[in-house]
């Protein structure tokens, strides 16, 4: 029902109410009827069903059947290593979520809200959860707003609702009866919404809906979804079903040439099911767990707890940011930023003028215990009046000049009055827009046209408000708007911004040359809006759009647009949710930022939501998988860096562990077809799985981003994720396996006896080499190059010696059935396996030439 249109008579019929309050008994049933006045919370995981979400994974599926393959073929120690990986990478998983949940509930004012209502004709201070429809709330400055209310009277009230329409400015309330039925939140002056502040003033209003019937529970109702795959799990996914077929075609392939060839049955089963667990990279999953681990660690250190932990990779593929205005690009305080004095005029004090005179004594602004409270637009006037002539001067002006009389603001004179004693006389001084003040000149004056510089201000998006001043030789009996505000003398103007959050500008730019589109989506005005878009750098032609303006847009015309607009203006939630689904519809990865209730069911259907710590609500917290702790735009920036550096090192280390497997499956499966006894025994396959890809695996995970991560266009978020890598994985891992097979045959040849061990050894100490080479797009030997990071120097040198007390510790040797290899055998080893490390090398050379020549050449020719 549109309670606003409603006359008070009307709506007190309608809920079967009085004006002076509910009985007792009455609220009672109303309370059984309707129920409590709150918000169902969404049901939250225990810590068990949490957990146990974390084995909801096509690569877990995968690596549990290697597990039972490993006991199959007698394997125990691998099936119990392979089974602490997978509750590893479980552990992992659980504890960064089940921290971040608890880090929210941190966030979280768990203080219960109360407020004043009259019962049985007498105010009564209840628990809010036990209002009705049909309640007459008191109300004053400071006071949550508990439900959705109709407005009996009002005084002076300003309300904050940031929160649920975006406007960073008060909005001023009265009792007006109103008559558009399709007036947006922000307009409807005779409504208060649930979640919004008192500002200033006090009020009587009458309750119209509790709970989820309120405009806060329409809200709420938006946000009842479950969370997508990110698009990292859409890649995993996609990836562990097509290897699971991969495994399967390769064992059967090899059986099936093993018995074609007249080897035994039970041999080339076991042959084939070693293979499987060659093929299959236990380490994966938990790698890429601790990789996202280490990240959210270091977003949580640069101020960003994230709450899912794939969102960590997610921010990679953002293409575009919709953010809001309010408190998010801007500092939600306003500023003045211009004065405009009339001129000739002196005011009564040397050293002011009649504009800063009114400036400092027409308001309401409270010093509570030197923290300055009351409506923002009024602060920012006092503050810039004590910037310029000292803190006291408000104070000591107040007391020079004492008010006897004030007619508040209302949204129909759209200005306020104050009278002060002055002398023997009384100053009459007032503030509001600037048509409502050049209405009240003196009459020889109306004729002239408004001030350009106004026209010019509100063209900038600047808030403009005038200031006249009159003298009064006496004060009227009945001090009324008629008898005051008339013959003003107008004394200038002042304009006001909510500014931009510093560097907010240098990280819109950053954004758009990572290829990411920074959207402005706010419910304040499309003046305001777009001359912060354009400040910022975030706008530079035309493309902007409002509400209204969306509402008459069909889908089809929206859809041809939306990839072009930049700023959305005077938008409803419903609307802000249409544009993140329109654009994903687009093909868009989009990412969402907010801190207001009407942020929220968006930050929920974004591919990432990320909500405000500081001045955040809760429901916005709630639907978000990533909370600014300090509310910095600019920490999205350093979060889509941290992102892309995060997904470059997880590609690195798959592509590190599927090239070393793809050796082990060529090597394994091209040797009984080269005439050759099997290579490698299912323990020498394991080890190298865990300990020579897994350790320089983890270090890759730790590598710096690549220097031009924030230069290039976002990743698309169907690419698969070897994209650009496949054909490195095979010729690499054939490369490694034609080495090993090299080894092997040269050995049995020369009759060497510890053949088996060099093998084993040249397979291991190549992905080493490959390891080194890859820790970087850029060649190690080039003038780009950068060094090993020291975690992967570090960690090869750990795997190295590993690896010689696998082959010349005596224990080791019974386990592992190595043999200590002579001085002779292990430089063999050594100048083998270094092949991998220098022909990638040359690869990377060799691709770095061709950017460069190719770009030399699409230079010359553009």
């Amino acid at each position: 029902m549109e309670w606003h249109q409603k006359g008070v008579s009307e709506v007190l019929t309608a809920l079967n109410a009085s004006a002076f309050g509910l009985s007792g008994s009455e609220a009672a049933q109303r309370r059984d009827r309707w129920g409590p006045n709150v918000l169902p919370e969404k049901k939250r995981r225990s810590p068990w069903q949490l957990f146990l979400s974390q084995f909801r994974d096509v690569m877990i599926g995968v690596l549990v059947v290697a597990a039972l393959i490993s006991g199959l073929v007698g394997e125990v120690a691998d099936t119990v290593i392979i089974l602490l990986i997978v509750l590893l990478n479980a552990v992992l998983g659980f504890f960064q979520q089940y921290r971040a949940e608890q880090t929210l509930s941190t966030l979280k004012n768990m203080a219960a809200l109360r407020c004043v209502v009259l019962r049985d004709g007498h105010p009564a201070d209840i628990d809010a959860t036990q209002l009705v429809p049909g309640d007459v709330l008191l109300l004053e400055a400071g006071n949550s707003v508990p439900a959705d209310a109709r407005l009996l009277e009002a005084h002076s009230l300003q309300v904050l609702e940031a929160s649920l329409t975006g406007e960073s400015v008060p909005a001023q309330k009265a009792a007006h009866d109103l008559s558009d039925p399709h007036l947006p939140l922000a307009e409807r002056v005779n409504m208060l919404y649930k979640g919004t502040q008192v500002a200033n003033g006090r009020a009587r209003a009458l309750v119209v809906a509790t709970g989820m019937q309120t405009e806060l529970g329409h809200i709420a109702q938006l946000l009842q979804m479950e969370d997508g795959p990110t698009p990292l799990q859409r890649r995993m996914s996609d990836f562990g079903k097509k290897l699971s077929w991969l495994i399967l075609l390769i064992c059967m392939l090899l059986f099936g040439v093993g018995l074609l060839q007249g080897q035994a049955p039970l041999p080339m089963l076991l042959l084939a099911l070693s293979l499987a667990v060659a093929a299959i990279p236990e380490a994966l999953p938990a790698l890429i767990a601790i990789s996202l681990a280490r990240g959210a660690g270091r977003l949580a250190k640069n101020k960003a707890l994230v709450r899912r932990l794939e969102a960590v990779e997610t921010l990679g593929s953002v293409t575009y940011i919709c953010t809001d205005k309010t408190g998010t690009l801007t500092q939600n305080e306003m500023t003045v930023v211009e004065q405009v004095p009339a001129g000739g005029e002196r005011g009564p004090e040397e050293s002011l003028s009649y504009l800063e005179l009114a400036m400092a004594l027409n308001h309401t602004v409270r010093n509570d215990g030197g923290r300055l409270a009351g409506d923002p637009t009024e602060i920012a006037l006092v503050k810039s009046l004590a910037a310029t002539h000292g803190p006291a001067i408000s104070d000591t002006l107040a007391k020079r000049y004492p008010r006897v009389a004030e007619l508040p603001f209302d949204p129909v004179r759209k200005r306020m009055t104050t009278i002060h004693r002055f002398g023997d006389r009384y100053l009459a001084l007032t503030k509001g827009a600037v048509e409502a003040i050049w209405g009240i000149r003196q009459k020889d004056q109306r004729d002239e046209p408004l001030p350009e510089a106004a026209a010019a201000m509100a063209r900038r998006g600047i808030r403009v408000l005038a200031f006249g001043y009159r003298l009064l030789d006496r004060l009227p009996e009945s001090v009324t708007a008629p008898e005051i505000e008339h013959d003003f003398q107008f004394v200038g103007m002042v304009g006001m911004i909510d500014p931009p959050r510093a560097g907010v500008a240098d990280a819109v730019r950053q954004c758009r040359e990572a290829g990411i589109h920074p959207v402005m989506i706010t419910g304040d005005q499309r003046e305001t809006a777009i001359a912060l878009a354009r400040s910022i750098g975030l706008m530079e032609a035309e493309g902007a759009l409002t509400g209204p303006e969306l509402d008459g847009l069909a889908d089809e015309d929206f859809a041809a647009i939306v990839n072009d607009i930049r700023v959305y203006a005077r938008v409803s939630p419903e609307q802000k949710f249409r544009i993140v689904n329109m654009l994903q519809q687009k093909g868009q990865f989009v990412a969402m930022t907010g801190d207001g209730v009407n942020d929220a069911p968006s930050l929920k259907k974004a591919d990432i939501g990320v909500a405000m710590g500081i001045t955040g609500t809760d429901t916005s917290k709630e639907a978000a998988s990533m909370i600014l702790l300090d509310d910095n735009f600019n920490t999205i920036v350093g979060a889509v860096k941290e992102g892309r550096r995060i997904y470059d090192n997880i590609r690195k280390f798959i592509k590190y562990i599927m090239t070393c497997n793809g050796a082990e499956i060529w090597t394994i499966f091209l040797a009984p077809l080269l005439g050759l006894p099997v290579p490698l025994l299912p323990v020498h396959l394991l080890w190298i799985n865990l300990a020579t890809d897994g350790l320089p695996a983890l270090a890759l995970s730790a590598g710096e981003a690549e220097q031009d991560v924030m230069r290039r266009p976002p990743r698309r978020p169907d690419e698969s994720i070897f994209q650009g890598m496949g054909f490195h994985i095979i010729w690499v891992g054939l490369l490694m396996a034609v080495v090993t097979l090299m080894t092997q045959a040269i050995s049995i040849r020369l009759m060497e006896a510890h053949w088996q061990t060099m093998v084993f050894t040249v397979l291991s100490l190549s992905q080493l080499g490959h390891a080194m080479a890859i820790h970087s797009e850029q060649s190690l030997f080039s003038k780009k190059g950068r060094g090993l990071n020291p975690t992967l120097l570090f960690t090869i040198g750990i795997t190295f010696c590993l690896q010689m007390l696998v082959i010349y510790l005596p224990l080791a040797q019974r386990y592992f059935h190595t043999q200590a290899l002579s001085v002779r055998e292990l430089g063999c080893c050594l100048a083998l396996s270094s092949i991998v490390f220098f022909v990638v090398e040359i690869e990377k050379a060799v691709k770095s030439w061709r950017r460069r020549a190719f770009g030399a050449a699409y230079g010359k020719a553009a």
